[in-house]
């Protein structure tokens, strides 16, 4: 009697409908990508916590520790961001911002289907860490706001949790800003993880760049608009702060100014990514040669 011949149950599994790999073990594709969301919430539910807890630092506290050391602020920031991304790197990617999602959709090849899905993850990590800031410092936003004879309902401490423009700054000014702000953050984004650039830092340091890319230019440009560069960032905290007493200093905010932390960062990340795709990846040495990755290259945060 012939028999026909089966495959090892590993190749098999390999073989099967709706699976991926995920290392050395099989994980149904509909688990990944739940996965992937987990992740992404995760991700800006550390950085948020984490970032908005300096800002509450910040803001509530006299004398403050970081009023005559700004980079304090901007460094905490950035290492939130690279605690985030060594957390949920091999997971999802990390992108923790809708900006980056929609780049990487735009020329990193991320499937546009899952681009809606990774906002509302994102923005529901966002909503989540500002829930863990105010769980932590609500008394002590009670005492700021008494002491200086301020409420919630008047915006008082709102800087904790969402931004505002700084002193002169219009919401149209505030708008192209964050385009040229968020334009370098996805322009050294894109550098920063180019299987091609040979001038990229290897991919387990790639997280600390990017984390010094954010303190960068928050300790440069921060007191403009509070460097939001994130729509999750500022919409999360700003939806969360709209049910716990802020109301309409959250939305629709002084001046309507809730799009601008939205809308600006959207637009700089399709500028900064069109930079790097158009003026600078196609002038790559290794990428005209022709050579294959190297080992150590970042590579793509999708």
């Amino acid at each position: 009697m012939s028999r026909v011949a089966r495959a090892p149950p590993d190749k098999l599994a390999s073989k099967s409908p709706g699976r991926k790999k995920n290392g050395e073990r099989e994980v149904p594709i509909n688990k990944a990508y739940l996965g992937e969301l987990i992740s992404e919430c995760i991700a800006v539910t550390i950085i948020i916590t984490i970032g908005n807890s300096a800002a509450a630092m910040y803001t509530l506290y006299d004398p403050s520790p970081y009023q005559t050391a700004y980079w304090g602020v901007c460094i905490t920031w950035g290492l939130a961001v690279t605690i985030a991304i060594y957390v949920t790197g091999a997971v999802s990617g990390t992108h923790a911002n809708p900006a980056v999602t929609f780049a990487l959709a735009l020329y990193r090849g991320f499937p546009k289907s899952k681009m809606v899905p990774f906002w509302a993850a994102q923005t529901l990590g966002a909503i989540l860490g500002a829930a863990l800031v105010y769980m932590m410092f609500s008394p002590v936003i009670d005492i700021y706001n008494l002491a200086h004879g301020t409420d919630r309902a008047a915006g008082g401490a709102a800087g904790v949790f969402f931004t505002h423009p700084g002193l002169g700054i219009t919401p149209i000014r505030a708008f192209f800003n964050e385009i040229v702000l968020t334009g370098i953050l996805l322009l050294g984004i894109f550098a920063i993880t180019e299987e091609y650039n040979t001038q990229a830092p290897q991919a387990n340091s790639s997280a600390l760049i990017i984390g010094l890319l954010v303190a960068a230019i928050g300790a440069s440009a921060g007191y403009l608009e509070a460097w939001p560069l994130n729509p999750a960032r500022d919409f999360g905290p700003r939806l969360f702060c709209y049910f716990t007493g802020w109301g309409s200093q959250a939305f629709p905010a002084p001046d309507n100014y809730w799009w601008v932390p939205i809308a600006g960062p959207f637009c700089g990340g399709v500028a900064g990514a069109s930079v790097y795709q158009w003026l600078i990846r196609p002038f790559l040495p290794s990428r005209q040669k022709g050579f294959a990755p190297t080992a150590t290259a970042a590579q793509p945060l999708d």
